[in-house]
């Protein structure tokens, strides 16, 4: 099989693989990310295998894919902050914030908005009010009708007061 049939079989496996997803049908949703990955592995499939366990709460299995993924391609930005989210929902507050600021510099990374309400929202958490407001604000500058980053800030004004 050639190159380009390999890569175009590894597309089907994951566009399979990623209607599962949406469809809660995680088991499915992973087989059909390894078989893309089998196939042409890219870093995109391993991120998405790893969105896929995180949301079974294998938060562990989820991190090493992302590492996967980032060994694959280092200018791909949406690893560095799926693992800075997994590290927040594990506690590991500070680790996360290394991996959210990779994601940040990224060069290749579509939803930029992300890394920036994931810091605001590791600050918030370690009380460091300024700096989340600082993150929350790069967030909508980059997204301005981002919900959840005007949300943040109503909230933290209000504590404020």
């Amino acid at each position: 099989m050639t190159e380009k049939n390999l890569i175009s079989l590894a597309i089907e496996f994951f566009q399979k693989a990623y209607q599962y997803q949406m469809e809660c049908e995680f088991e499915l949703a992973i087989e059909y990310y390894k078989r893309s990955i089998d196939t042409y592995s890219t870093a995109e499939a391993h991120t998405f295998l790893g969105w896929t366990y995180s949301f079974q709460g294998k938060l562990g299995d989820a991190i090493s894919e992302c590492k996967k993924a980032i060994e694959i391609d280092p200018d791909f930005g949406n690893p560095y902050n799926d693992i800075g989210a997994y590290l927040i929902e594990l506690g590991k507050y500070d680790e996360a914030i290394l991996w959210l600021e990779k994601a940040t510099k990224a060069k290749r990374y579509e939803p930029r908005h992300y890394p920036h309400f994931n810091l605001g929202r590791v600050y918030v958490i370690k009380g460091m009010i300024n700096k989340a407001l600082e993150e929350f604000n790069k967030s909508l500058d980059i997204y301005p009708e981002y919900p959840p980053a005007k949300e943040a800030i109503e909230k933290l004004k209000l504590s404020l007061n």
